[in-house]
């Protein structure tokens, strides 16, 4: 076949045509595939072409390239009602990615559904079930024995319906996403927060529930509410110790853990060009953490060179032909704008316990002595779904090399998690593994390990005040090693290097020195590194089980008497009538995260077992009566307690419950246990001032009722020993709001009013009891 350029100026000769229909003429002659693995799914430009130019003429104005791609996958263009934050769309994804920890239930849910096959191509990527404790190797085959009944639970429901199953070993579902399924214009949903990571290859890429990855799977159209757009405009360009990791730390000092709900965060602007592909990734990575639904990057020139490196230079010639539609429209309108010079940025660290506290590295180590946080470094952790690319890994190894030429090791206890098996055999290749263990650093399994608190930590106990500084994306109170005095703090992996050599918040290397073994001082330089390899990747070992064209003898095998899987129970419909004295389960003081909600680390083994895994509902919460976590008091005994025990207590008796939150309420990951746990323990309600989107979601998914005071200061009216009763479920319509009738034990009553978000679809999930449920509805 001749070459595609040659092709094009054919084309372009023989129709007389403009570019994009001679890109239309070639998708369907070329038939790009969407993967390696998926020969026969085809990008399908010229469908997104077509509904570009459908809601183009219908709005009549310039778009972002964010509505471009949202918009280019409607189900129904030319008809679906499109305002910005206020409207729901129904979209058709390209593929849906899940993680090991998330992808037991939505399969589970997905088995529940009785459908055959996957409509859409979808992945399992084993990531989260390997604990770090001594090492990569050691690690990963002590994984495997312990977690072999989910591993092949996995395994064989991905061969049964259709779903590519990465082994474990294989590495972070987000590094593996970017090197193999990523491409410009994709809209793709994950079952993990952090799957926004696809942004830095030009796509739409959005965390969600397992439920809503069902409903893609079963090849119904999923709804999100139309995001709004905030600009990030990029000037100047990144030098010296900046780092792509600091825009998105500079980002989150600005938008706060909750700027970005509701909105897709669009960088843009001339600075774009100086950033990697891999460092695009990293920032849209951590814009889950300011809530963002996603983040994305135009596409450009470092895009196409990675895409070529991964050996997909075949989507980047595609991607050519159709940039037009790939890059923001001029004079296209943002519903907000950030504009962040590139070369005026400092190097950031953001934390303790919050990853919206931005401090400069060259201000920390004074804060922290004024706030009385421990200046000494414990551990410096490097890697994680955020920062383990190639050239993560080649900065962080040129800071290495420094300290090593002048005899030094790290002060502080270091670790490596390389970000996929391509990343780990490439740098192990290429001698960066290699400095850094030399300078004192363990390299674990290509997995998430300490980031999600897989850690097996043994250098302080429980309680213990200390510091670590990591490469990862989220420090919420004891998300690494369970520890509520543990400040974690998040920044670049070269930073955390440098740290980890001088062992002290207080070290800047862009100004101090270090003292050599000879006892010379000297200053460490700003690292440079490749961006890529110059020779090929080294896919290391094979990890990828294709699913196979007949499965009709597949069996699937849950135990009933397994304490890590159990097959799905539908939830009760709704009875038809209004929530009557619901008691209050706990009115959370403060920040109350998916980690808060249902616990990761330990717990992350049940994520297969609904009941199991409801042991730890609400946990980590504070409770406001006591501000004790854990602890509530029981209405009927009068006992405190924990949270979990109280709410069986309830449910065995026959009292439904309800929850009161406060601001941004299930922020975090995007776990739907949080969601599947309440309802199975006998919740109906959760009330608070605001929530998270995707917990929001989740919830609406399992036939609760997330609600909002209608006044923010209506929260400090009511008491957990109050009863309250929802009014106007009858009449449940969109924008319509429902009344609580607080009841106090002295006999007064109170009436507020609660907003919702529920649309027509979501209100007829929660009459049948859940998404599910609905959907057998509708199957029958």
């Amino acid at each position: 076949m001749a070459p595609y350029s040659l092709l094009v100026s054919r084309l372009q000769k023989a129709l007389g045509a403009r570019q994009y229909h001679v890109a239309s003429v070639l998708c369907q002659r070329a038939k790009v595939a969407m993967s390696h693995f998926e020969p026969n799914e085809y990008i399908r430009y010229d469908l997104l072409e077509k509904n570009i130019n459908i809601v183009r003429k219908r709005l009549n104005r310039p778009l972002t390239l964010s509505e471009k791609i949202v918009y280019g996958h409607l189900d129904d263009p030319a008809n679906q009602e499109i305002e910005r934050g206020k409207t729901y769309l129904r979209l058709r994804p390209d593929r849906v990615a899940m993680q090991d920890a998330t992808a037991q239930m939505a399969m589970l849910q997905f088995i529940s559904s009785g459908l055959p096959k996957v409509a859409v191509p979808s992945t399992i990527h084993c990531d989260h079930l390997i604990e770090a404790q001594l090492g990569g190797e050691k690690d990963l085959r002590r994984a495997k024995d312990i977690n072999q009944e989910v591993y092949n639970f996995l395994a064989t429901a991905g061969a049964k319906y259709g779903v590519g199953f990465w082994r474990p070993g294989s590495g972070i579902i987000h590094q593996i996403i970017l090197e193999n399924y990523a491409y410009p214009g994709v809209l793709l949903i994950g079952t993990d927060s952090h799957t926004p990571n696809g942004g830095g290859l030009g796509g739409i890429c959005i965390g969600v529930g397992g439920a809503d990855a069902v409903d893609v799977m079963a090849g119904i159209p999923w709804e999100l509410k139309c995001p709004k757009v905030i600009g990030v405009k990029l000037t100047g360009s990144l030098s010296g110790w900046t780092s792509p990791k600091d825009v998105i730390l500079k980002v989150a000092g600005i938008l706060t853990v909750k700027g970005g709900t509701g909105a897709i965060v669009e960088y843009h602007g001339p600075g774009v060009d100086s950033i990697s592909c891999t460092g695009m990734a990293t920032i849209c990575n951590m814009g889950a953490e300011i809530g963002a639904t996603t983040s994305v990057f135009p596409y450009n020139h470092r895009m196409k060179k990675y895409l070529s490196k991964t050996g997909r230079a075949d989507i980047a010639n595609l991607a050519d032909e159709f940039k037009d539609h790939l890059v923001p429209d001029s004079g296209c309108h943002y519903d907000q704008l950030i504009e962040i010079n590139l070369s005026e940025l400092k190097p950031h660290i953001n934390g303790p316990f919050t990853p919206d506290l931005a401090h400069p590295v060259a201000e920390v180590g004074s804060v922290a002595e004024k706030e009385g946080w421990p200046l000494d470094i414990r551990v410096g952790l490097i890697g994680s779904c955020t920062n383990s690319s190639y050239e993560d890994m080649g900065r962080s190894a040129a800071v290495a090399k420094q300290a090593l030429a002048h005899g030094l090791q790290c002060k502080s206890q270091f670790t490596i998690t390389p970000g996929s098996e391509q990343i780990r055999a490439t740098i192990e290749r290429d001698g960066y593994a290699q400095i850094l263990r030399d300078v004192g650093g363990i390299v674990l399994a290509n997995a998430c390990g300490p980031c999600i608190g897989q850690w097996d930590r043994k250098d302080i106990k429980k309680g213990e005040k200390n510091t670590i500084v990591t490469s990862y994306n989220r420090n919420f109170t004891g998300r690494n090693d369970a520890n509520p005095e543990t400040h974690a703090f998040v920044t670049s992996p070269e930073i955390v290097t440098a740290l980890a050599i001088a062992g002290t918040l207080k070290f800047n290397p862009e100004t101090d020195f270090l003292t050599g073994k000879d006892g010379k001082k000297f200053k460490l330089e700003a690292p440079d590194a490749d961006e890529l390899p110059r020779a090929e990747f080294d896919p290391g070992q094979d990890t990828y089980q294709h699913p196979p064209k007949d499965s009709s003898g597949q069996q699937v095998d849950v135990s009933p008497t397994s304490q890590r899987l159990q097959l799905l129970e539908p939830f009760d419909k709704w009875d038809g009538r209004d929530l009557e004295d619901l008691q209050i389960l706990i009115k959370v003081k403060g920040k109350c995260t998916t980690d808060h909600i249902s616990a990761a680390g330990p717990w992350l083994k049940f994520r297969g077992h609904l009941d199991n895994i409801s042991n730890n509902l609400l946990i980590g919460a504070i409770n406001v009566e006591n501000g004790k976590a854990n602890s509530v008091r029981n209405a009927v005994t009068q006992e405190f307690g924990p949270v979990p025990d109280t709410a069986r207590y309830y449910k065995k008796h026959g009292i439904r419950w309800v929850v009161i939150g406060d601001e941004n309420y299930g922020e975090g990951s995007s776990r739907e246990h949080a969601a599947l746990e309440p309802r199975h323990l006998g919740g109906r309600a959760i009330i608070t001032k605001s929530f998270a989107r995707i917990h929001e979601t989740n919830l609406k998914k399992q036939g609760l009722l997330p609600l909002t005071f209608a006044d923010p200061a209506d929260y400090n009216k009511i008491h957990p020993v109050d009863k309250l009763t929802i009014k106007g479920l009858k009449d449940f319509a969109p924008g319509k709001p429902l009344t609580c009738i607080i009841k106090h034990p002295n006999g007064t009553q109170e009436t507020i009013l609660l907003n919702h978000t529920f649309n027509e679809t979501q209100i007829e999930w929660f009459r049948a009891g859940s998404a599910l449920n609905r959907m057998k509805e509708l199957q029958k």
